[in-house]
């Protein structure tokens, strides 16, 4: 493993993207790749009574992860059961004290399953403004006060198992996948009014009512650096693609996914990963290519594959990749697809895996979170236990503390000694 090299790949990706090295500003951090700025100290133990910095009740389940900012935390919540109150509250990072709400009232029924409660969507900030997506009431824009800055109609995103994307940030742009459902599309808008920059339409999106239908992508796109230009690459059922950001226009496109996609591309300037659900095809592809390039696919592997919700992690040569069914994790090259470790740990993993301090952590859907070694061999350093609360979000690592949301309580967990 060349982690000097991924350390050099993770600080330009920092300078390029313009983040603090103290902030994780969207589901997937900094980077968009789960990794935490190599300055993070996270505590390697904890407990429901052990390095507990603080804890809040929540008012309901939610599966969104908060976004960090300085001393801002920010987090999706539906108020009520059936999503008729969708909201973003801001807390005090060093208290966990809500500073203010602000709810979104939207009267229609929308469907989800009863494992993805409303808002399941994670905000993104870029410092001053915080931008949320509320499923088929839009997407909101906030400044950092809580006052409205923008909204935008996205019409109704209907699919039996609801949606769960997030926004992401890049330059002046946000990009939202609104899907899955009959009507799925790729939109990039305007950070500072909330205007259509552009928008690609996705054929072929289902409801989902009947086993035929099942089909859709639940997934984050991801930005990436490759050579001498920026990409936006998003997967869909059966095909990944990459776009340019600034026009939508599309650069690449690999098929042979599967007609479920609920992890998101993991992508370098090297490659890209991406596993399908419900035990479909993982594939991977350099993304330095043009037009078709499924051809030029590095492996694919269909065979024997677990569910997987959760999006895995790349370092040096290899990827790292938890699974919701079993609730195991497993180490390949990512050269070749070749497995190197695979271990069966505890509970199903929804959420998505993170690395910091030369560590992987992931946390179980009873609020277990389990922290291995960053490592082709395989190396358990620790498992900690919280309530045993279900836990479909991802943890959050921030300087010195990690934040894990649970369907009761969002934890502050950090090490007591410093």
């Amino acid at each position: 493993m060349t982690l000097p090299r991924l350390s050099l790949v993770v600080c330009g990706l920092m300078c390029v993207l313009g983040w603090g090295v103290a902030n994780w500003p969207s589901f997937r951090g900094p980077q968009g790749n789960g990794q935490a700025p190599a300055t993070a100290k996270p505590p390697l133990r904890w407990s429901a009574t052990e390095n507990v910095a603080w804890k809040i009740a929540l008012p309901g389940p939610g599966n969104s992860t908060p976004a960090v900012w300085n001393d801002r935390i920010f987090l999706t919540q539906s108020l009520d059961a059936d999503g008729h109150e969708r909201a973003l509250l801001c807390l005090d990072r060093h208290t966990g004290k809500e500073l203010w709400r602000r709810v979104v009232r939207y009267e229609d029924k929308e469907p989800t399953h009863r494992d993805n409660p409303y808002c399941s969507a994670s905000p993104a900030t870029d410092g001053q403004r915080v931008v949320v997506s509320h499923g088929s009431a839009g997407v909101f824009c906030y400044d950092f006060s809580g006052q409205p800055l923008w909204h935008y109609a996205t019409g109704k995103i209907h699919h039996i198992w609801g949606n769960a994307a997030s926004p992401i940030i890049y330059d002046n742009l946000v990009f939202v996948n609104c899907g899955p459902g009959e009507r799925t599309f790729l939109v990039a808008l305007d950070l500072a009014n909330g205007k259509e920059v552009w928008k690609v339409e996705i054929p072929g999106g289902k409801y989902g009512e009947k086993p035929s239908e099942w089909l859709g992508a639940w997934s984050t796109p991801a930005t990436v650096r490759v050579g001498n230009r920026d990409l936006l690459i998003a997967s869909w059922p059966e095909f990944l693609a990459a776009y340019d950001p600034k026009t939508g226009k599309e650069i690449w496109r690999c098929t042979g996914l599967g007609k479920l996609v609920y992890t998101s591309p993991v992508v370098s300037p090297e490659v890209v990963v991406i596993c399908c659900g419900y035990g479909g095809p993982a594939l991977a592809v350099r993304p330095d290519g043009l037009g078709d390039i499924t051809a030029a696919r590095l492996w694919r592997t269909e065979e024997r594959n677990p569910q997987r919700i959760g999006s895995g992690i790349l370092l040096g040569d290899h990827f790292f990749q938890p699974n919701a069914g079993p609730g195991s994790v497993h180490c390949l090259e990512w050269r070749t697809g070749k497995v190197v470790w695979q271990e069966r740990l505890g509970d199903v993993f929804w959420g998505s895996m993170v690395y910091a301090a030369n560590r992987l952590y992931v946390t179980d859907k009873r609020a277990v979170t389990y922290v291995l070694a960053a490592s082709p061999k395989f190396e358990l350093l620790a498992k900690n236990e919280l309530d045993g609360a279900t836990t479909h979000a991802t943890p959050v690592i921030v300087d010195d503390i990690v934040l894990i949301r649970t369907w009761r309580h969002l934890w502050c967990l950090r090490d007591s000694k410093r």
